[in-house]
């Protein structure tokens, strides 16, 4: 599995998890009981199905080394398997955060992710 996973939220979210110290997760996160991450290859489907058009987004790279247990990797879109954290995300677990700006068509543009071909 990857070493990497992220996570889009909105810039907001992330500005009260930092002052926190940790990220519960969004409403989706904490009605379905875990936090859902991406991997490198599957973040861009997450942004277009879930965030598209959707301003003021960030991008969050998250360490699965530090999340040991907690971190199950579950069969969702197409059957293919999605990393989904069972506890709060520690900040010691981030790697980077970037925003996630929309080109001029309203997509959101992708810094370089760890995993990817």
């Amino acid at each position: 599995m990857a070493d990497t996973i992220y996570k889009i939220l909105p810039e907001r979210s992330w500005l009260e998890a930092v002052t926190r110290g940790t990220f519960g997760g969004s409403p989706v996160d904490i009605t379905d009981g875990f936090i859902h991450f991406s991997t490198a290859s599957q973040v861009r489907d997450t942004a277009a199905k879930h965030f598209a058009g959707v301003p003021d987004l960030l991008i969050v790279a998250v360490s699965t080394v530090d999340l040991a247990a907690q971190l199950r990797w579950e069969p969702s879109r197409g059957g293919d398997l999605f990393p989904h954290l069972y506890a709060e995300l520690p900040m010691a677990a981030v790697r980077w955060m970037k925003p996630l700006p929309l080109d001029a068509a309203g997509r959101h543009v992708f810094p370089r992710l760890v995993g990817e071909s």
